[in-house]
């Protein structure tokens, strides 16, 4: 679980977080939605130990960030997996050495346990044939998945996920989306990811916090975004006609 009480962040004269308190689940899947420059990136940062908040504390499962030494901060780090918006993989690396990265920066294990690490977790996400292939000769969907591999390698108990699906069709997504809530379940991680997609939100957005200039508009779950009368809110999640659609046959069955 991680907790965040009353956080604050600024850069000069601009107010970018501003007193967010909630709190991310084990074993779930929590979203954070908002339109650009809601401050979700700072946020995430702030989550990742990456920005150091001006007020207010972030605690890991009892531990308050702020309050390690820091060694404690950088073994509290690498319980932290990160998937990045672009997967951020080593194009001069095989998708084995992408995943194995940062097991031989920070594992203290022999080359035969990494590899055998490695194998296991490429299985996980169905890559079992893509070892020895660079990031140039694999779609964007099998990238995004190695980063996945990668980022669970050193079994995380925070998984940090920023725009997992930017730049995949739908279909593929989806799959990167179930993807990601099975490994949240299977392993009992706290996962947070930052998204715009809300298709993402329907599928597995089980605590959604929707940001707008920096404040907590509203907090809940897939099915209650339906039912809010935030304006805020609705405005940005009913911006395609697609969504105004689901609602209202949301609406009319529990009429």
């Amino acid at each position: 679980m991680i907790e965040v009480e009353n956080i604050h962040k600024s850069f000069g004269d601009a107010h970018i977080l501003n007193g967010i308190t909630t709190c991310f689940d084990k074993g779930k899947t929590n979203l954070i939605i908002g339109q650009s420059g809601s401050g979700k990136t700072v946020f995430l940062k702030c989550l990742l130990g990456l920005f150091t908040p001006d007020e207010g504390s972030i605690c890991y499962n009892g531990r308050t960030y702020s309050k390690l030494s820091g060694g404690e901060q950088r073994d509290l780090r690498q319980e932290m997996g990160m998937v990045f918006q672009g997967s951020a993989l080593f194009d001069s690396m095989t998708v084995a050495g992408n995943v194995m990265f940062p097991m031989e920066m920070f594992a203290k294990q022999s080359r035969s346990e990494m590899e055998d690490r490695v194998d296991f977790v490429l299985k996980r996400v169905d890559l079992i044939d893509a070892h020895h292939k660079f990031p140039s000769e694999i779609s964007g969907g099998m990238q995004k998945r190695v980063a996945i591999a990668r980022a669970i390698v050193m079994n995380p108990k925070y998984l940090f996920c920023d725009e997992p699906n930017s730049g995949l069709d739908p279909k593929t997504a989806i799959i990167i989306d179930n993807l990601i809530k099975e490994i949240t379940e299977e392993y009992n991680i706290t996962t947070v990811i930052n998204t715009h997609d809300m298709n993402s939100v329907m599928e597995i957005g089980e605590k959604i916090l929707f940001l707008k200039d920096g404040i907590k508009e509203w907090e809940g779950t897939k099915y209650e975004i339906f039912k809010t009368d935030n304006q805020a809110v609705t405005d940005f999640v009913y911006s395609s006609e697609l969504f105004k659609k689901v609602r209202q046959m949301y609406i009319e069955e529990r009429n």
